[in-house]
């Protein structure tokens, strides 16, 4: 079985992912990784150079690829879930868990690595606020295809990782 981690950039997806699947005994990838290393090329360059409609195509093939493989957590990229069939395809290769945070908690793990993330770059709190309720408004239906929805509001990343092992232990997913 696999376990495909979804949720907006900042959730915790591979913060969790990596430590989640030590516990449990699996492989990870983080699937922004996996692209670079694949490609020899970074999201961004692809975005620049090839656009947004060709980069997901090539993250649509990274979705099948990992989804052929067994027994991985996936920290998918923010997006991967919200175009083509692709929370169909991971929903069908294991179990999706959709790590839940609220905007205003996304705002407050993300203000700080601004300068890494260029969607992001630049705002004010204000502004980063916006921009994330109004991004995660468009998302929040195919995150809520997961089969497992995790709410993470108010607890540290080892709490979450101890509660999605036991949840997976206990439920033989």
């Amino acid at each position: 079985m696999n376990i495909f981690l979804v949720g907006y950039m900042g959730s915790g997806k591979t913060t969790v992912g990596k430590p989640l699947a030590k516990k449990l005994g699996m492989e990870f990838f983080d699937m922004d990784n996996y692209f670079v290393d694949k490609h020899k090329r970074t999201i961004n360059e692809v975005f620049a150079v090839d656009g947004e409609d060709e980069f997901r195509r090539m993250e649509k093939d990274i979705v099948q690829e990992l989804c052929s493989r067994k027994g991985c957590v996936v920290a998918t990229g923010g997006g991967a879930p919200c175009f083509f069939d692709n929370m169909d395809m991971m929903n069908e290769a294991g179990l999706t868990v959709y790590l839940q945070v609220s905007p205003e908690g996304l705002m407050q793990r993300l203000r700080y690595g601004l300068d890494k993330r260029p969607l992001l770059k630049g705002k004010s709190e204000e502004e980063l606020l916006e921009f994330i309720t109004e991004a995660l408004g468009k998302r929040e239906e195919f995150y809520s295809k997961a089969q497992l929805i995790v709410g993470c509001d108010g607890y540290t990343d080892m709490q979450i990782i101890d509660r999605l092992a036991d949840i997976i232990k206990n439920n033989n997913f």
